[in-house]
């Protein structure tokens, strides 16, 4: 008896998961005055305003931040040379190094890690201007 329950079971349960997978794909809603106020494409037009942050802070502080360490170079980075072309008075050429990502390797959490830790050595934390000594303070939250 138990077996049969069993067996039941599963097949119903085999059955219900076969049949929703096998319906053709929709759209989330078949709402039609949903869909003409909440588009599902209203993210993709434009950003909001904590992501216009951090792409402003990782663009501007950062990027330049972690590539100026040369640990960070050397491991996660290939060198390229530039000419500068405004140079060209003296009859030479200048040459600067420029290091860019390097585009065949698949991002590890370790990367993201040694790239931290080169950001907290340029800009270390402080106490005195952290959110933290402000939270500290509150009566509920800190001591």
């Amino acid at each position: 008896m138990k077996q049969l329950i069993i067996i039941s079971q599963a097949l119903l349960t085999l059955s219900f998961l076969t049949g929703c997978t096998s319906t053709p794909t929709s759209t989330p809603s078949q709402n039609s005055a949903l869909n003409s106020i909440s588009k599902s494409n209203a993210a993709k037009e434009k950003k909001g305003i904590m992501q216009e942050s951090l792409d402003g802070w990782l663009q501007n502080d950062w990027t330049p931040t972690v590539e100026k360490n040369e640990k960070i170079q050397k491991k996660y980075m290939t060198e390229k040379e530039e000419v500068n072309s405004k140079t060209i008075k003296t009859s030479q050429k200048e040459q600067k190094t420029r290091y860019t990502e390097k585009e065949d390797k698949p991002f590890t959490l370790q990367e993201y890690v040694d790239k931290a830790e080169a950001y907290m050595e340029e800009k270390p934390n402080n106490y005195n201007e952290s959110n933290v000594k402000k939270l500290d303070s509150l009566p509920v939250i800190g001591k």
